[in-house]
């Protein structure tokens, strides 16, 4: 199956039609989180982390989860972890 794209648009503001959706499905998300922060991620490992948590929160409307994109932003800045000069770093 063929991944959907979202449309890029950029309103006067310079905000992308597409961030300015308050819930997003698990593919926008994934897109969202890529090009947002960097973290590539697939829909089907945010399925995972659905049943098995360590995840972004969300929520359900019946069976479609919906990510909030406050939470996938609160999700990807813990990931990533804190800033560091050398890979010795801890």
């Amino acid at each position: 199956m063929a991944q959907k794209k979202l449309p890029i648009i950029v309103s006067n503001s310079g905000i992308s039609s597409a961030l300015v959706k308050p819930r997003l499905r698990r593919w926008e998300a994934a897109q969202y989180l890529a090009r947002r922060h960097g973290v590539e991620i697939a829909p089907s490992t945010l399925a995972k982390y659905a049943c098995l948590g360590g995840g972004p929160k969300f929520q359900k409307s019946g069976r479609v989860p919906l990510y909030l994109i406050d939470e996938l932003d609160h999700w990807a800045v813990n990931r990533l972890g804190p800033l560091i000069c050398s890979t010795s770093d801890k």
